[in-house]
């Protein structure tokens, strides 16, 4: 197992399950809209909710990719959970810089940095 791999996967898997309990929340009214979606409503509307709870089930399958890939659960070296680490580091790039544009300063303030974060350990995770 690769040390380095193991210990960006699992920061990843932890920044993964903060954002799920984030969007967890906001699905279900909490008033913390201004940090996902764009920021433009401080309690999501019924689509964005839905599309919070579809947001949980797949930052669960980025964990289990990553966490397969680092060598935690099986399957990392196949080539689909090489190539989904490959594209996983990619959407986290974009998500950088969408976040850094967004239009509500809460969501640059806090996202940015969250898909910083997320793609520095999938690209350490990525290379092993």
């Amino acid at each position: 197992m690769n040390t380095p791999a193991v210990i960006a996967s699992l920061v990843a898997c932890a920044v993964l399950g903060a954002l799920a309990v984030l969007q967890l929340c906001v699905a279900a009214g909490a008033p913390w809209g201004r940090l996902v979606w764009g920021g433009q409503h401080r309690v999501l509307p019924t689509r964005l909710r839905v599309g919070s709870a579809v947001a949980v089930a797949l930052y669960t399958g980025i964990a289990v990719v990553l966490a397969s890939r680092a060598g935690l659960l099986p399957g990392g070296d196949t080539v689909v959970v090489r190539v989904l680490t490959w594209v996983l580091f990619a959407y986290f790039v974009v998500g950088i810089a969408m976040n850094a544009i967004s239009r509500s300063r809460t969501e640059r303030l806090t996202m940015t940095p969250v898909c910083i974060v997320l793609a520095a350990a999938t690209l350490v995770v990525a290379l092993s």
